[in-house]
C-alpha cells in the first residue's frame, strides 16, 4: 500500500481514513482535490503532506489555461490553498517553498509546457528524497536498538505517513530486517486512530510482532518492565529540540522520563524549523470537534458536548534522548546541534 503514487497526470491517494476496513484509492486531478484529502487526513503524516502538496502544486500548473503572464498569480493562489490545509506540519510549507522557488528559477521562460515539466520533476525528486530519506533514518536508528527490544510507538509514522519506509516505523523496520527480534507495542492514538487502524495493519503485513494498546495503558506496561524504548515521529521540530508530534506523544515522554526509558523522535531534517525557536512559538492545529463526539459515525458523547480537540502537542527537548534524522542522530544541547548538523547540510 502506497499513500500516494504519480499516474502521469494526476495523484492517486490511498484514503487512509477508510483503512484498515476498505482499501478504497482516490484519483485527484486538481490542487483543490490534493488539499481536500490533506484536509480531511485521508492522506496524513508530516511527510506525505509534503509531497502530496507539491504534487498538488504541479497539478496546479496543469490546471492552467490562461495567458503565462498570469501563471504567477494563479500559482500563488494554489500555493496558499494548500498552505492553509494543517497549519503544524513543517514539511508542507517547506515543500511548497521548493516548489515556488523552482517556479521562479523558470522566469523568463515562454513554453508553459517547459514550466509544467519542471514543477513536476520537482515535485517527483521531492517524493524520491522521500523514500531515500526514510532508509537512511531506519539506518541511523538501527544502533539505538538492543538485539531483543520491546518498542513503543504513537500514532503512525511508516509508510502511510510517507512517500515510502517510514521514519519511526523505518527504525523498526530496519531492525527487524537486521535480524534482531523486536515487538511493538502500538498506541491506539485517539481520537483518530492511527495507531489502532494504520501501524498495527503495517506492521502485520510486515510480521512484526506487535501488540495493540490503548493509550492509557502505556504507564502500565512502563511500570511492568515491558517497554525498553520508545521511537514517536515529528510534524515539526523547533530550534532548541522541542518537537510536536501527535497529541499523546508528550504524556509518553513524560512517563518515559519517569520510568527511566529512552525517548526518542525519528524525523528527516525537513521537518526541522530553525526559525522556530522553541515549542510555544509552533501553531497547533484544532480539529474538528465531531471527531471526539463520534467515532467512524458512530455518536459515543453527548452531541452538544463542548470539546476541545487539538490534533498535536508539544514534547521539551528536556525529555528527548536524541532525535534520529537521515544525517545522524542528534543529542543534546539541541539548541547548538541541530543547527551545526542544519548548516553542515
Amino acid at each position: 500500500m502506497k499513500a500516494l503514487e504519480w499516474m502521469g497526470n494526476s495523484l492517486q491517494i490511498l484514503d487512509q481514513t477508510r483503512l484498515p476496513v476498505e482499501i478504497n484509492y482516490r484519483l485527484a486531478t486538481t490542487y483543490e482535490e490534493v488539499a481536500e484529502a490533506i484536509e480531511t487526513m485521508a492522506v496524513r503524516g508530516a511527510p506525505a503532506i509534503g509531497s502530496a502538496a507539491a504534487y498538488g502544486y504541479a497539478l496546479g500548473a496543469l490546471q492552467y489555461s490562461g495567458e503565462l503572464e498570469g501563471l504567477l498569480s494563479h500559482m500563488e493562489q494554489v500555493k496558499n490553498r494548500l498552505a492553509e490545509t494543517r497549519p503544524t506540519a513543517v514539511n508542507l510549507f517547506w515543500a511548497l517553498r521548493r516548489m515556488e522557488d523552482r517556479l521562479r528559477e523558470q522566469h523568463g521562460e515562454t513554453d508553459l509546457a517547459k514550466i509544467r515539466q519542471a514543477l513536476l520533476n520537482e515535485a517527483e525528486t521531492i517524493a524520491e528524497d522521500d523514500r531515500r530519506v526514510n532508509r537512511l533514518i531506519g539506518e541511523q536508528g538501527n544502533p539505538i536498538v538492543a538485539e531483543e527490544a520491546n518498542i513503543l510507538t504513537h500514532c503512525n509514522a511508516g509508510s502511510l505517513a510517507t512517500v515510502e519506509y517510514g521514519t519511526a516505523l523505518g527504525v523498526i523496520r530496519t531492525a527487524h530486517d537486521s535480524g534482531k527480534k523486536i515487538h511493538v507495542y502500538a498506541d491506539e492514538t485517539r481520537p483518530f486512530l492511527q495507531g489502532a487502524r494504520l501501524t498495527a495493519l503495517e506492521l502485520m503485513n510486515d510480521k512484526i510482532p506487535v501488540t495493540l494498546i490503548a493509550d492509557n495503558m502505556a504507564g502500565f506496561l512502563m511500570q511492568q518492565g515491558k517497554i525498553d524504548l520508545v521511537i514517536v515521529g515529528a510534524d515539526r521540530i523547533a530550534a532548541n529540540g522541542d518537537t510536536a508530534n501527535k497529541i499523546g506523544t508528550y504524556s509518553l515522554a513524560v512517563l518515559a522520563h519517569a520510568h527511566g526509558i529512552p525517548f526518542y523522535v525519528a524525523a528527516p531534517t525537513s521537518t526541522i524549523d530553525l526559525k522556530v525557536p522553541s515549542g510555544q512559538d509552533i501553531p497547533i492545529e484544532e480539529r474538528n470537534p465531531q471527531e471526539m463526539r463520534e467515532v467512524f459515525g458512530v455518536q459515543v458523547a453527548p452531541a452538544d458536548v463542548p470539546v476541545y480537540n487539538p490534533a498535536f502537542d508539544v514534547t521539551p527537548s528536556k525529555l528527548i534522548t536524541g532525535i534520529i534524522t537521515e544525517k545522524g542522530i542528534v543529542s543534546s544541547p539541541y539548541s547548538v546541534n541541530l543547527l551545526k548538523m542544519m548548516v553542515r547540510s
